[in-house]
């Protein structure tokens, strides 16, 4: 009877981005109080894997935070949209993958009581070549309908960006926040009715 063979290990970056993505909502629940006993059976790693991946639980946790406000994951699911979706649903999709990542940042915000912005976002600058991306992906949505604009696409997205995050705060907002139709019923109709003599006016 042969013997099974052993899986390969994982590589040390995929098994630090394991451990990382296990830590994150043990974060969110447990804050600093977390244990790595606690995240070891969470990754399904001994213990001791954990120490070799990372110096020690202050590094793990570090490096965990740091994962959570890195906009490249949020990037990439914007960049997975349909672009032959019609707008409203293309942006719809595109509110939805930014609410979430707003309500993880904030939950983590709020229970490690992290200041706002924490100290590494803040020394990046305000507009680092990683949220530089994000917002090139949310203006890719835009720039195949042009012509249903009023503003170039760049303008645009800046608009989605500011009501999206306007909208999704828990301390902006007043009452239950946004939905995502909602937002983006805002940033394409506006608030008052409309008939064709009114666009006229304002854009003649």
């Amino acid at each position: 009877m042969s013997t099974p063979k052993r899986a390969a290990p994982m590589a040390p970056e995929a098994r630090r981005a394991s451990i990382i993505a296990a830590t994150l909502p043990l974060l969110r629940t447990y804050g600093r109080g977390v244990t790595t006993s606690q995240i070891a059976l969470a990754a399904g790693v001994a213990e001791g894997t954990l120490f070799r991946a990372f110096p020690d639980k202050d590094a793990l946790l570090a490096a965990a935070i740091a994962s959570a406000f890195d906009p490249a994951p949020t990037e990439r699911e914007i960049r997975a949209i349909d672009l032959a979706l019609p707008l409203r649903a293309k942006l719809i999709e595109a509110v939805e993958i930014l609410q979430r990542r707003t309500e993880r940042v904030w939950q983590l915000i709020t229970v490690l009581a992290l200041p706002t912005p924490p100290p590494q976002r803040a020394k990046e600058g305000p507009a680092p070549l990683h949220d530089a991306a994000l917002g090139s992906a949310l203006e890719a949505l835009f720039e195949p309908h042009r012509d249903e604009l009023r503003c170039e696409p760049a303008f645009a997205m800046r608009l989605l960006r500011a009501v999206a995050f306007a909208a999704s705060h828990p301390r902006l907002t007043e009452g239950p926040l946004l939905t995502p139709g909602e937002i983006v019923a805002v940033l394409l109709d506006g608030l008052r009715p409309r008939s064709e003599e009114d666009f006229e006016s304002e854009v003649g």
